[in-house]
């Protein structure tokens, strides 16, 4: 099996991370379930100069949780793959397979926690477990002066790491926070496939969310 390295290797978790257990006793169930899956923590992926990052929550389970690239293999991914295809922002063809010859070209995509959490919603806990990794991710990224959340969780992870303050930067889709030092965060409602099926997203307004990064983006 190929998985696509990291973009950011010297910041990310061992594979057999031990730090939240919740999320290591599942993990060994999907190694024993699918052993030719990725099952580990899903690496950064992207461009290392990125003046945007997008950061979603966690690994899907049949998304990056199996094929190891960020949004690769679930309905979230060709959402979000071909958004930025649009704005000239990935290249190559997503078929949703790790096989996939997809780049991006000033955009690095990362995440709020980087195992598979159980029904796709990790607990306050593990969220601030795996906040380090975030951190040390965004201090990798001078470059990256936009940042994307996807839903909520990712934001309030954002926030707390850009140095805002939560109470002044509340979540709303399409809404724009500037943190102490200039950088800027826009919230999304993330692009899962329940988001979009619901219509609590839709494309144009998926879409709405890229335009004002690029009006946004520094010069």
């Amino acid at each position: 099996m190929t998985f696509a390295p990291s973009s950011l290797p010297a910041t990310e978790p061992p594979l057999d991370c031990p730090r939240c257990p919740r999320l290591v006793d599942l993990r060994h169930e999907m190694r024993a379930q699918h052993p030719e899956w990725w099952n580990a923590p899903v690496p950064a992926f992207g461009d290392p100069q990125a003046w945007l990052a997008i950061v979603g929550l966690a690994p899907g389970m049949k998304g990056a949780n199996r094929t190891g690239r960020a949004f690769i293999g679930d309905g979230a991914g060709a959402l979000l793959y071909g958004t930025l295809a649009k704005f000239g922002l990935a290249h190559g063809t997503f078929t949703g397979s790790r096989e996939d010859d997809i780049t991006l070209d000033g955009a690095i995509i990362l995440n709020a926690v980087k195992c598979l959490p159980p029904g796709n919603a990790p607990t306050p806990e593990e969220v601030r477990t795996c906040r380090p990794f975030l951190e040390g991710q965004v201090d990798a990224l001078p470059t990256a002066r936009v940042y994307i959340a996807l839903g909520q969780v990712a934001h309030q992870s954002v926030v707390k790491v850009l140095g805002g303050k939560l109470p002044k930067a509340r979540f709303e889709h399409g809404a724009v926070h500037r943190v102490p030092d200039g950088r800027v965060l826009i919230d999304s409602y993330h692009c899962s496939r329940y988001n979009q099926n619901t219509g609590r997203l839709t494309a144009e307004m998926f879409e709405s969310v890229f335009a004002k990064a690029l009006e946004l983006r520094p010069s």
